[in-house]
């Protein structure tokens, strides 16, 4: 029987007009949730398409980098009149290249650097206050952290991003463990290597990681919503090299990590294509 608007679960999912974010709002939707998605660009729309089943789905567009931007969010989270039963904390940005170089066109500028922490970091502290606070108040709900492997890492030309998303995998397993005697579930969402716009985005298409295989954004949503739906405290997706990336950043030094991603994601570093034919 075809679940009513008012007996489906609610899930908000944000940084969701395409990769991973688009990929989750169509588990959220094929799992019986209505939805809010936001993302910052008129991409968001394109979300509508994935509707079926008498779904509601409300595609928003704002910048979470935003104090704003999150504040707008809730007050539509609230102004829904529903609880949210689950939440994706997804959206983000990075930038690649050296921190501080003599060459002006190799350095990552300071207000790109600091776009990075405002979504990445301070735009999910915000969001989640309210809302995991509101989760907790009626002692239900799930929340999905889109961290990394590079979480577990030095990002040598990728430091920024890098340390960023040390900290929402930080924030999440503190979070997990605070709410362990409630029904509030917290799940860290690990990708390596995606398939999405993140590379184009963030000027590295001429690295080895930008040139690189990468794995599909579907996979990964897959493996994250099911991680979701169990309780799992993370999970590390969604192909098997990324799994092995993962573990083996998980105990190696920090300056064998910080080598092996510097020789990765160094500017330059891709192959060249005519060499490899």
């Amino acid at each position: 029987m075809e679940a009513s608007p008012a007996s489906r679960p609610l899930a908000v999912v944000t940084g969701a007009s395409s990769g991973i974010g688009f990929e989750l709002a169509r588990q959220f939707l094929e799992g019986g949730y209505d939805l809010i998605a936001v993302a910052e660009d008129t991409a968001i729309e394109g979300v509508r398409t994935l509707g079926g089943d008498g779904a509601s789905i409300e595609a928003v567009q704002l910048d979470l980098a935003t104090d704003n931007g999150v504040d707008e969010l809730y007050r539509r989270i609230k102004q829904s009149g529903r609880p949210v039963a689950a939440l994706a904390l997804n959206a983000g940005i990075g930038a690649g290249g050296a921190f501080a170089s003599n060459d002006p066109e190799t350095t990552t500028p300071l207000e790109q650097e600091l776009g990075i922490i405002d979504l990445n970091v301070r735009s999910v502290v915000h969001l989640a206050k309210h809302v995991v606070a509101d989760m907790v108040a009626r002692d239900e709900g799930r929340v999905l952290f889109t961290s990394s492997i590079a979480s577990t890492m030095p990002g040598p030309f990728q430091a920024v991003y890098n340390a960023s998303k040390s900290f929402v995998q930080s924030f999440a397993l503190a979070l997990r463990s605070e709410l362990k005697d409630t029904n509030v579930t917290v799940t860290s969402l690990m990708p390596g290597p995606v398939d999405t716009e993140f590379f184009e985005r963030a000027e590295m298409t001429d690295t080895k990681m930008g040139a690189g295989s990468k794995d599909d954004p579907a996979d990964v949503a897959r493996q994250g919503f099911q991680a979701l739906m169990a309780g799992d405290e993370r999970v590390v997706a969604a192909s098997l090299s990324s799994k092995v990336t993962g573990k083996v950043g998980r105990v190696l030094p920090d300056s064998a990590k910080a080598a092996m991603h510097r020789s990765m994601a160094e500017p330059g570093s891709a192959p060249d294509p005519e060499e490899q034919s």
